[in-house]
């Protein structure tokens, strides 16, 4: 489709940077993707489930202004057309797609240069969307009864007409047209609000699509009058329509980066056609120098690492906190890079930066004193091998002798390889795994655990285990007790899974809705505190059932073992170069 859409700009003279192959098609669908708090399709602000606070602010990790829409609504907020609160919701958006003013600017002229929008009657007379067709539509949906159906009667959008003259070639008849004419409100046959340019010079009218004898005035959305009406995008459209070279570069650039974004890194590109200039979206990461460490090496600095004092929770925590901020949704994120070093993930306040850089000084010592011929060793791989020590002493202390696998080869990004502001949309600002909820949501704790499992690529065996390991080897933001059921912290054990499902503890709420207290039913003392995240293992159907594996007297060794496979998972995620060997 990506190609398609290429070969499709290129024949319009629009000239692109490349191209590369590499995705994937999914077969089955991910229904535990958080799209929103909406109970109602293409719900207003106004709703009492809305999905904005305060002074329209969009919640977090949302981008799409209403649920069933791609980017924002483009008739304008909730429908209504006032181009300058339009530039607000498309700030919003694109800033969460990480395109900048520029890139914003760019995507939305070029992507409006070409082609029309389809409005040519009420939405009354497209039938139900697919899940709700009847079965002789075989899954196709929205038929249309007006007409033919397509062509002149199609009904997309709702809005209707071309943005300008030559609706199929790149020039730069956008900007003419949205800067030199005036524009009236007015309906699409559909009904949707649309603006129309008043005055139109006959240069300027564009044809019809299907009938060469009929003209129109050239047409423009709520959205792309931002555009005009906003200063920022003002300003930006102005320069691009003096200098079309610059807008051409300009677009080019967003264009490859909007279509390539969730491909990861340039491991995963495939084809002749991929660019040689590598973009700071991209994340890159330095290529390997020198040697890689062997057995012994990794032997010896197991051995250095244990010798430092860092506690279990110091060494495992720094570990989760930076392979954990992969994202399967667009391979970015993880321990490669060592960007847990660098602002911003050094500073965001799940991280407790303070202690995050005891144990980052404690590894940079061991990388400058580690010295053997032209090997070296970075700090990405520090991080991640201190997490294996951590987990093998623990495990060792519940008398188990436990290896930890481990893979070197990841490198050291640097602060100017690192996008700063876009890196900002992969601070948690929920990790069930660190029991740690930061602002409000309208999704529950147990619900934002599963998302965040399923952006790690986790499956409910994988979640389940993970979370029973990390709370007994205290994994918790700020060293709280909820859910570190054990009275052996640091040791790698199932008691969170024992204690959980022991029927001699009474669960109890409190006033805050998110905290419980367990108290032992034969004396009213309390034994426990739990957020729902640590009591939906018992409460929840299949996590329960799960969690009675990992209780039972004889899955100790299942429990490590499952642990241990669910963590390089995690630590790997970002490995695509393992994947190739």
């Amino acid at each position: 489709m990506i190609l398609a859409g290429n070969c499709a700009f290129e024949s319009m003279g629009c000239e692109l940077i490349g191209f590369a192959g590499g995705r994937e098609d999914v077969w089955e669908p991910q229904e535990d993707v958080y799209w929103g708090s909406e109970k109602e399709w293409l719900a207003t602000s106004d709703k009492a489930d809305s999905r904005y606070s305060g002074n329209r602010k969009l919640d977090n990790p949302l981008a799409a202004v209403q649920m069933g829409l791609i980017y924002v609504n483009p008739e304008g907020p909730d429908g209504q057309p006032i181009p300058v609160a339009a530039a607000k919701d498309v700030r919003a958006t694109f800033s969460r797609m990480a395109m900048n003013d520029e890139e914003t600017v760019a995507l939305i002229a070029g992507g409006h240069t070409f082609g029309k929008a389809h409005g040519a009657a009420p939405a009354s007379h497209v039938g139900p969307e697919p899940e709700g067709a009847p079965i002789e539509d075989q899954g196709l949906g929205w038929k249309s009864d007006f007409g033919k159906g397509n062509s002149e009667d199609t009904i997309g959008s709702g809005i209707e007409g071309a943005w300008k003259p030559n609706p199929t070639k790149w020039d730069m008849g956008y900007f003419k047209v949205l800067f030199k004419y005036e524009w009236e409100l007015t309906k699409s046959p559909a009904g949707a609000y649309i603006w129309l340019a008043k005055d139109v010079d006959e240069e300027d009218m564009v044809v019809d699509a299907f009938d060469p004898k009929k003209k129109h005035r050239p047409m423009m959305t709520t959205a792309d009058l931002s555009l005009k009406f906003d200063p920022a995008y003002e300003k930006i459209a102005k320069d691009y329509y003096a200098n079309p070279e610059k807008f051409h570069d300009a677009f080019a650039k967003a264009w490859f980066k909007l279509t390539h974004r969730d491909m990861g890194p340039t491991t995963l590109y495939f084809g002749t056609d991929v660019p040689k200039e590598e973009f700071i979206w991209q994340d890159p990461v330095p290529k390997q120098e020198g040697y890689l460490i062997d057995d012994a090496d990794i032997a010896a600095l197991k051995q250095t690492i244990a010798s430092t004092g860092l506690k279990v929770s110091q060494l495992v925590s720094t570990a989760w906190a930076s392979a954990s901020t992969f994202r399967g949704s667009d391979r970015r994120g993880g321990a490669n890079g060592a960007r847990i070093r660098l602002e911003p993930q050094i500073s965001w306040q799940v991280n407790q930066p303070e202690k995050l850089r005891v144990v980052l000084q404690a590894y940079e010592k061991i990388q400058q004193q580690f010295s053997v011929g032209e090997k070296k060793v970075s700090l990405a791989d520090l991080i991640v091998l201190g997490g294996a020590v951590g987990i093998e002493i623990a495990a060792q202390r519940a008398g188990a002798t436990l290896e930890v696998p481990f893979a070197p080869g990841r490198m050291d990004a640097s602060q100017k390889q690192t996008d700063k502001r876009f890196m900002m949309v992969l601070e948690p600002h929920y990790d069930g795994f660190r029991n740690y909820l930061h602002g409000k949501f309208s999704s529950r704790p147990e619900e934002l655990l599963v998302d965040k499992a399923q952006l790690l690529t986790l499956t409910a065996p994988e979640m389940t285990v993970l979370l029973g390991g990390l709370r007994v080897l205290g994994n918790n933001y700020g060293d709280s007790t909820c859910g570190v059921f054990t009275d052996t912290p640091g040791t790698l054990t199932n008691d969170f899974f024992v204690n959980l499902l022991d029927m001699g503890t009474q669960w109890e709420p409190t006033d805050d809705k998110n905290l419980f207290v367990g108290v032992d039913r034969s004396t009213g003392k309390q034994r426990w505190t739990a957020t729902r995240v640590d009591l939906i293992f018992g409460s929840n159907s299949q996590l329960r059932a799960l969690s009675e594996v990992y209780a039972s007297d004889d899955a100790k060794d299942k429990f490590l073992k499952d642990f241990v496979q669910a963590w390089n998972k995690v630590m790997n995620a970002d490995r695509f170069d393992l994947l190739r060997k």
